[in-house]
């Protein structure tokens, strides 16, 4: 990871929580109070695309009350699947590496309090990655319209049949990962954009690594415009084609 981390690098933590950010200055001081609220063992990483409206410095003064926060700004947005494998690359590089490392949004569409619930499946399964799932039963969306719930269908179908995973919902963001899967997977990580999500869960099956679903209610985001555009799933897409074409 070749950005500059501004926090204590060297904290002690069970779990490491992942924040890419670009536009959340609107949010990220409540999520970081709703994350501490949990009373669990944790480490905060936000990566920050450099984002206009002052997302970082919003950071930057919560750093002042929480010594468990850590920023990390990047110069420019270089998409979603890079902000994750650069906090992969961090935890896993830092003096104290946490056991578990968790994947959420910074815009509420994820909800703090269901980090307890992917843990403890985690800590009962001893599974390489948590997948907080809208489509598994007991899962739900709130808020989508009815053609971004076609889209998200079509990508989850197509990535479940062509790569023959066997899961409700593969594309979802809200995720916990064990330590120990990704520093065996971290070198063969390669996705720029959302497509990370499905590539994380092709590496596990590859190398026998357990993936299991917990139902979550995700929440479309309640102040902006939805991040995911067209550009995005045409990534997921193009990974999954490529993938096939590969095996």
């Amino acid at each position: 990871m070749e950005y500059h981390i501004i926090g204590n690098a060297g904290v002690r933590s069970e779990i490491g929580v992942i924040l890419p950010t670009y536009g959340e200055a609107a949010n990220i001081a409540s999520i970081i109070e709703d994350i501490e609220r949990l009373d669990l063992d944790v480490s905060i990483l936000i990566i920050d695309d450099s984002s206009p409206d002052g997302t970082a410095e919003v950071v930057l003064e919560k750093q002042k009350i929480y010594r468990n926060l850590l920023l990390c700004s990047r110069p420019k947005k270089s998409g979603l699947g890079t902000a994750i494998t650069d906090g992969f690359k961090f935890f896993l590089a830092s003096p104290n590496p946490p056991k578990y490392v968790f994947t959420m949004d910074a815009d509420y569409s994820h909800n703090p309090q269901d980090i307890p619930k992917l843990l403890t499946t985690m800590r009962e399964c001893e599974c390489a990655i948590v997948i907080g799932s809208r489509y598994s039963k007991g899962g739900r969306i709130k808020g989508w319209p009815l053609s971004r719930k076609i889209v998200s269908r079509v990508a989850n179908t197509m990535a479940r049949r062509l790569l023959g995973l066997k899961l409700k919902d593969c594309t979802a963001g809200f995720r916990c990962y064990s330590t120990v899967f990704l520093r065996d997977v971290i070198s063969s990580l390669h996705s720029t954009t959302y497509e990370i999500q499905i590539e994380t869960v092709r590496q596990a099956y590859l190398r026998d690594f357990k993936v299991k679903e917990t139902p979550v209610l995700f929440v479309n985001r309640k102040r902006g415009k939805s991040k995911l555009a067209w550009g995005e799933i045409k990534s997921f897409l193009t990974y999954t084609m490529r993938a096939v074409w590969r095996s």
